[in-house]
């Protein structure tokens, strides 16, 4: 959508333009030195097993490939390289000589990382393996649209201070694909709607470019399979009001574009599918991997305590990462490139909608407190 001159000058902007300066421009939030890890705890930092989980996939992957001589990793929006990192070391010795890892970020190497992967600011292309973008697609700058007054859906615009302001009506490529995928009342005064329901004020997050971004990183596949995960919401439950929000050191925080915080919104997953693409919740991805949260048996406590330690602390992990309201409602976007899909048919668990919102688990990082945060209704638990 088109920026006027005043506009710019005004220090106003689309949502996009603001936060892809906030969040990777040379002071972005992403360009810290800290690293996500720092302000937030995806399931990459909940626990071990959701690396051994996408190792096992990988080891799914490699089979269906044929093995091939060469096995690609790619993490998507890598942070510091954790995921990959965890992912190599899990591997059998006999996947792991044949696997290459990149790590996809736009902030500079790490000093410390392993140096058998490669850093890259964009994907390796013609590459055979899994791609993997763990909480990416949620980090991918998009404009936000407002109904204003009159029923008309208007881009909304931000100074760096946070502050918002209604411009133009949304149009073009843009407006076609909130009608796909997330209509708004066009048009329609308050009191012409039947429900009696007031469309001034009602939000969407304009998906145009987590689409084209998603497209793109699958493209670079020659063969295997690319794996999109995060917090997501499909065409029946869009939230009425948006999820653009912001994050600082463990807590949600009004979305300012000024690198101070990260800022963030739920991903329509449905809208970034491409033919032949799968939807599931984390919770029955991670079962069919193996990662269950079943406590170990208390037999085992009187024959070999340690282990049972060890099981039990396992088994808090994988509930963790596959509990309802939690990190298991996650959506994964499953899109095979060439082989059949690897994760079993059965789907049990639809994405949650509205009255179920996914939840983003983060940890403060001062207290070392849990939270689970929903991020529709900014409400902390």
């Amino acid at each position: 959508m088109r920026q006027d001159a005043h506009e710019a000058a005004g220090g106003r902007r689309g949502w996009r333009q603001a936060a892809e300066e906030a969040l990777y421009g040379p002071s972005g939030f992403y360009r810290r030195p800290e690293g996500p890890a720092g302000h937030f705890r995806t399931s990459v930092h909940a626990s071990p097993l959701f690396a051994g989980a996408v190792a096992q996939l990988l080891c799914r992957v490699d089979e269906a490939l044929g093995r091939p001589a060469e096995l690609a990793f790619v993490d998507m929006g890598a942070g510091r390289g954790e995921l990959v990192t965890g992912v190599l070391e899990t591997l059998p010795s006999e996947v792991a000589s044949r696997a290459r890892g990149y790590a996809v970020e736009r902030a500079d190497r790490p000093a410390a990382l392993d140096h058998r992967i490669e850093w890259r600011a964009e994907p390796p292309a013609g590459v055979t393996g899994l791609l993997f973008a763990n909480e990416w697609l949620d980090n991918v700058p998009l404009d936000v649209a407002e109904v204003d007054a009159d029923g008309v859906p208007r881009l909304v615009l931000v100074r760096e201070d946070g502050t918002e302001s209604l411009g133009e009506p949304v149009s073009g490529a843009d407006a076609e694909w909130l009608a796909r995928w997330w209509p708004l009342p066009e048009n329609q005064r308050p009191e012409a709607n039947e429900a009696n329901q007031h469309p001034e004020g009602l939000r969407a997050e304009i998906g145009l470019p987590r689409d084209a971004a998603w497209a793109s990183a699958v493209a670079t596949l020659d063969r295997g399979l690319a794996v999109a995960v995060d917090y997501a919401h499909c065409a029946d439950a869009r939230p009425p009001f948006g999820t653009l929000t912001g994050f600082r050191e463990g807590r949600e925080t009004a979305p300012v574009p000024d690198g101070s915080c990260d800022i963030t919104a739920h991903v329509a997953l449905d809208a970034c599918a491409l033919p032949g693409a799968r939807l599931l919740t984390q919770r029955d991805a991670l079962h069919a991997l193996g990662v269950s949260g079943g406590r170990p048996p208390l037999s085992l406590a009187s024959t070999d305590p340690m282990a049972y330690v060890r099981a039990l602390a396992g088994a808090g992990e994988a509930a963790e990462l596959t509990a309802p309201g939690g990190l298991g409602d996650f959506g994964w976007l499953v899109q095979p490139v060439g082989i059949p899909n690897p994760l079993p048919e059965p789907m049990p668990d639809p994405l949650p909608g509205e009255n179920s919102p996914l939840r983003r688990a983060r940890t403060d990082r001062r207290t070392g407190e849990a939270l689970l945060v929903d991020v529709p209704d900014h409400e902390e638990q």
